[in-house]
């Protein structure tokens, strides 16, 4: 045992020293834990963010120019005084995002009970923009005029108040998401790719050759590189939570990384895991990155970082529980967005380990029989 676990360390130290000298995949790692991080928390896909908005006022009231300053940043851009024959070349040309056409004697038509209609023109080619910004607009307009009509006494109050709290991001703020849950897919991916390439490294540089020649077993050499590359992972991790998550871009975490970190270390002996039952398959760099396609974008799309649970299928939601990466984001979310301990997240780890285990065993076997073969 004593030798075993020597041969798994000194051959898993002579993989970090590969892993530093190949410069490609030493970027790879560095952007996918920084810039790749602050990319995705600063961009604004999600969200409205100034668009621009166009409002053709043709009845120049109380209610109207009321309507026109309700619409502020950051979430539009100062409303455009147009006219109503400007709207369509407007838009047209993209200037616009979104016109709101008030018709003449709007007011006066309000106040006299006759429900006068208010005409929104949206350019869906923005679409996300589009769906969000005519939902804010429609409720911009509604709490306008109520407000004036409840200031004239022309409609009761409401008999119930409706208090909505939002808990664990109160601003609804997206970098709050993206960034974690980009942290949590970029584990998937990079697991994956490093220990796979580990694997076609040794062979197309004929090192694997060497290796089977000498006194060690086919379980020493997958186990050190399996370690190894999980290491390297772990540690950009950490530092990716605390530099980039928490100090450039703000984003609060609730509960402790060190429970978060174990569990990234039970969930990478799964993922290295698939890398090196893929590298067992692919017998060059491009095959793998085609087999990686295959298993990881899916595993990434069905967790749960993107799309919740609940909206999938019951079939398919039954199926991704056999997946460790499904419980690896559910244990994230709640201990870093809700600040669960390990009194909560328990369940999570132990399926996680389990299934890694499981799946652990199948890929050294695999390794073993036909991943040392060239």
């Amino acid at each position: 045992m004593r030798r075993t676990v020597s041969n798994i360390f000194w051959l898993g130290t002579k993989e970090l020293r590969a892993f530093f000298r190949d410069v490609v995949l030493l970027a790879l790692v560095i952007w996918a834990f920084s810039l790749s991080i602050i990319s995705i928390g600063l961009s604004n896909f999600q969200e409205l963010h100034n668009a621009s908005l166009g409002i053709a006022d043709e009845d120049n009231s109380e209610l109207s120019r009321r309507i026109a300053s309700a619409f502020l940043p950051p979430y539009f851009t100062p409303p455009v005084a147009i006219a109503e024959r400007d709207i369509e070349p407007l838009m047209n040309n993209g200037r616009l995002t979104f016109t709101i056409d008030i018709p003449p004697n709007f007011e006066r038509d309000l106040l006299g009970g006759r429900q006068p209609r208010l005409q929104v023109n949206v350019d869906a080619t923005a679409m996300i923009q589009a769906g969000i910004g005519a939902g804010y607009m429609q409720l911009i307009v509604s709490t306008e005029i109520n407000e004036f009509l409840a200031r004239r006494q022309l409609i009761a109050a409401a008999p119930v108040n409706l208090a909505i709290r939002v808990a664990f991001n109160p601003n609804l703020t997206s970098r709050w998401f993206t960034s974690v849950m980009a942290i949590v897919n970029n584990v998937t991916m990079l697991s994956i790719v490093l220990a796979g390439a580990a694997i076609i490294r040794e062979r197309e540089h004929g090192t694997m050759d060497h290796l089977l020649v000498m006194p060690l077993r086919p379980l020493e050499i997958a186990m050190s590189k399996i370690w190894s590359n999980a290491l390297v992972i772990t540690v950009a991790v950490a530092l990716s939570l605390i530099f980039v998550v928490q100090g450039l871009l703000s984003v609060p975490i609730a509960g402790s990384i060190p429970l978060f970190l174990v569990g990234v270390v039970l969930y990478l002996f799964f993922a290295t895991a698939v890398g090196i039952f893929l590298a067992t398959i692919a017998r060059s760099m491009p095959q793998l990155g085609l087999l990686y396609m295959l298993v990881a974008i899916p595993l990434n799309m069905l967790s749960g970082s993107n799309t919740p649970l609940e909206s999938m299928p019951p079939f398919l939601r039954a199926i991704m529980q056999a997946s460790p990466s499904t419980h690896f984001v559910s244990f994230a979310q709640a201990i870093l967005y809700r600040g669960a301990g390990l009194n909560v997240v328990w369940p999570q780890f132990l399926a996680t380990a389990v299934i890694a285990s499981l799946f652990l065993a199948a890929a050294l076997w695999r390794f073993r029989r036909a991943g040392i073969q060239a």
